[in-house]
């Protein structure tokens, strides 16, 4: 048998002999309630593919079973076709037995007899799409979370908050999206842009029939700029390279403030996880030297310097959170902060700082992982590329995507702290969603597979086969994908122009690690 066009690949596939043909029709027979979600999307992406429903076709049975999460047995036989497992395995099972057929080889709605008995090698699989410096809107969203979907990505963390703009409508301080909502990265004029609760509602509904769970990051105590032009009073102030970047840790109205604003995110959004930043603060705290309120929390509390000031703040928000029943997602700054180790989940991302990823381990912090370089999608994925970043010269391959995470990544005496791993799209640099396409396809295909499949099953000559099977898939959808097979073969599409700044970014960013 040629190697099944399934991303991620299967973990155990057994060929058989002959095929299953669906020519004749289907008719999907669903075992239990809770699985009918799964066989309506079933027989909707049938239809698309020509394949008709009816009561006495082909049978296609799903059916609980118990099984490890997220697990799914599928068995494609002459006479049929079985998908078992718990209600995520099932729907994973749905999406192999779509690839096959969206992937098939002639016209015949056919797929090869096997037996695949298949489960994720890590519970968080994750892609970050940030909107704060750039708005993409539903349509792209949903794209998105289909193709996730279809790639058996489940956890899309949303950066709506940051310097640029605020993107989430808060109804008790209307003035965060009327206000903070204008402007994005490349024009600071661009007209006010953000998810009103309806539109945040018909999302995260759309991503949990997908069995996406949506973690929302409301950044803080820093990068909190465009709430701070809504509400100034409740800024921290900044430093001359980032004003008013800081909430204030130091007066008590600004922890009623934000906890309304968490609240109502928290109803918004049913999963367990709320990110609450918690990076880069160091860039505009400065202020808090000559802050009133701060410097009175300071004496009150016997704190001696500014990271302990943002440590107190991590610790009081975090508690918060499991007061909502939220557990805090934070980055990898807060490692440090004193907040326990149960009630936090860190992402690693500075690649240059290998020791907060061991920090994280050493406090019994769970971790997910998701380095700069090869987990940020806003690196450029191709030495010809111009218009992405960089660091010291490096950048995130399809490749080197692929082959993460290394055994250096995994503590050796607790390897179930790594949670998973995450692809991270920083919108600075890109500009519409062709540019985005550009940037996350098929990065999205590797990060699949190398958080699904064991590494021992895994082959990178194996996965370029599939890729190219996939190509023209993409191409039919519309998206924008770059041909890593033949970089030649697809010319970079522009972000935004660099005469709006983007290097003066690159050098700010590269200062403010110099300094962390």
């Amino acid at each position: 048998m040629k190697c099944l066009p399934i991303i991620p690949l299967p973990n155990t596939i057994a060929p058989g002999p002959g095929a299953c043909d669906l020519q004749p029709g289907v008719a999907i027979r669903c075992g239990s309630p809770q699985l009918t979600e799964a066989a309506d999307s079933l027989r909707d992406d049938l239809a698309e593919l020509g394949i008709v429903a009816t009561e006495s076709g082909q049978p296609i049975d799903l059916t609980l079973a118990p099984s490890e999460r997220e697990a799914y047995e599928l068995e494609i036989s002459p006479g049929g076709i079985t998908i078992q497992g718990d209600e995520a395995g099932v729907f994973y099972g749905v999406q192999s037995l779509r690839q096959l057929l969206m992937l098939r080889e002639g016209a015949a709605p056919s797929v090869p007899c096997c037996r695949i008995t298949d489960r994720p090698r890590f519970s968080w699989r994750g892609y970050m799409l940030d909107e704060s410096r750039h708005f993409f809107g539903k349509e792209y969203v949903k794209k998105l979370l289909d193709w996730m979907a279809l790639l058996k990505l489940n956890r899309f963390h949303w950066h709506l908050t940051d310097e640029p703009a605020w993107r989430i409508e808060i109804r008790k301080y209307p003035k965060l999206a009327e206000v903070g909502g204008r402007g994005c990265y490349s024009d600071p004029s661009a007209p006010v842009a953000f998810y009103t609760q309806d539109d945040i509602r018909d999302i995260v509904e759309y991503a949990r029939r997908r069995h996406i769970v949506i973690v929302p990051e409301i950044d803080m105590p820093g990068h909190a700029t465009a709430a701070n032009r809504a509400y100034p009073e409740f800024s921290g102030g900044g430093s001359e390279r980032c004003p008013d970047f800081t909430f204030n840790p130091g007066n008590e109205a600004t922890y009623a403030y934000l906890e309304d604003i968490l609240s109502e995110v928290a109803d918004l959004f049913p999963g367990p996880w709320l990110h609450l930043g918690g990076d880069e603060v160091h860039f505009g705290n400065e202020q808090w030297n000559r802050d009133k309120h701060v410097q009175a929390l300071m004496a009150r509390e016997g704190i001696e310097t500014l990271k302990d000031v943002e440590f107190h703040f991590i610790r009081r928000m975090s508690a918060f959170l499991k007061s909502l029943g939220k557990t805090c997602v934070g980055w990898d700054e807060i490692v440090d902060s004193g907040v326990p180790a149960d009630q936090a989940v860190v992402m690693w991302w500075r690649h240059d700082l290998p020791g907060m990823r061991d920090a994280a381990f050493g406090h019994g912090f769970n971790t997910i992982l998701c380095p700069r370089v090869p987990c940020y999608f806003d690196f450029v994925q191709h030495g010809s590329h111009d218009w992405g970043r960089r660091w010291q010269g490096a950048f995130g391959t399809v490749d080197a995507l692929y082959g993460f995470p290394t055994e250096a990544d995994i503590p050796v005496d607790s390897p179930d702290l790594v949670m998973g791993i995450q692809g991270n799209l920083w919108t600075e640099r890109v500009r519409g969603g062709a540019r985005a396409d550009f940037m996350s396809f098929p990065r999205l295909q590797a990060l699949a597979e190398a958080g699904w499949t064991d590494p021992g099953n895994k082959g990178l000559s194996s996965f370029h086969q599939r890729i190219e099977r996939m190509f023209p898939l993409m191409k039919q959808a519309g998206i924008a994908y770059f041909d890593c097979l033949h970089p030649a073969a697809t010319p970079e599409i522009p972000g935004v122009d660099k005469a709006t700044g983007a290097a003066a970014l690159e050098e700010e960013i590269q200062a403010g690690m110099a300094d962390a």
